[in-house]
């Protein structure tokens, strides 16, 4: 009985895996060829990054290929023997994850602020926070610089971090997150006799993992990659951030490339990780955009 109902079922399957590889249709070939394209000439940088670093010593870039003719790591170990890349590494993560932090704060606070709490003038505080965002950096640096040097901060942590405290963007993301949570659970909180900041770290907040996952990424990617600031009001080298340290790879005349390569491949893996760890935020993130 058992045979014959094995029997039964085979040409159904055989049948499923024919259409599975019944050739696709001149539009799904076209669609498929060129999303795996377009995946390829996104990755080809990387990988050609990842080649190089594991080239031996060159003053010139190679032809691009995506296997290195001599596997070594000579570039890693000049990378280390020739800036202080440990301590700019530690530096750019320290100063990434308090960055992150604080303006996670500021901005949720007040985002929260914006979307529940009425007061007067708020729509025109608003407006005002948000048009902060067409100020570019270029334009403050010389104030902050004698802002900072009038409070004797030059070349110190916390002016590598005023200019990250808050963020009007963040603000912006999180404020429309929390518009979409019902009114009804903070009506509910402040009759049980919640104030604001209990409903903010216990009801609020809780609702808006999403959004607050994905600024993380931005805020830490910001601060990772900042180069122009940190330029300005760092002196020293015990304080460079990573960009300032990668730079000095750079010499005058020559510049040894799979050394240059084995720090741009170092300073990927901590963004990959921060991504990966909050990946199905940002997704969920995404895929609840819109909806109320």
């Amino acid at each position: 009985m058992a045979s014959a109902v094995i029997e039964l079922r085979q040409p159904s399957r055989t049948i499923k895996i024919l259409k599975a590889l019944r050739p696709r249709s001149l539009r799904q070939t076209l669609l498929v060829g060129s999303l795996a394209l377009g995946g390829f000439l996104w990755l080809f940088p990387f990988i050609w990054t990842l080649v190089t670093s594991l080239e031996p010593n060159s003053a010139e870039l190679v032809t691009p290929r995506l296997i290195p003719n001599q596997i070594t790591i000579t570039g890693y170990q000049q990378l280390f023997s020739t800036i202080p890349f440990a301590r700019a590494a530690i530096n750019s993560i320290g100063l990434g994850v308090v960055s992150t932090f604080l303006q996670l704060l500021t901005s949720s606070m007040a985002a929260y602020a914006f979307a529940c709490i009425a007061f007067r003038g708020k729509q025109f505080i608003f407006l005002c926070y948000l048009a902060t965002l067409m100020i570019p950096l270029q334009v403050l640096i010389v104030p902050l610089f004698i802002e900072m040097r009038d409070f004797h901060l030059i070349d110190t942590y916390p002016a590598l971090l005023a200019p990250t405290i808050a963020s009007a963007f963040g603000m912006f993301l999180i404020r429309q997150a929390m518009m979409t949570v019902p009114q009804e659970l903070s009506e509910a909180a402040m009759i049980d006799g919640a104030g604001h900041l209990r409903i903010f770290a216990k009801v609020v907040l809780p609702q808006v993992r999403p959004a607050l996952a994905t600024f993380a990424i931005f805020a830490f990617m910001a601060s990772w990659n900042s180069f122009l600031w940190p330029l300005v009001i760092v002196q020293s080298s015990a304080h460079f951030t990573l960009p300032l340290a990668l730079a000095e790879l750079h010499g005058q005349f020559t510049t040894e490339w799979n050394v240059v390569m084995a720090g741009s491949v170092l300073s990927i893996l901590p963004i990959l990780l921060v991504y990966v760890s909050v990946q199905k935020y940002v997704v969920q993130s995404i895929a609840t955009t819109g909806l109320k």
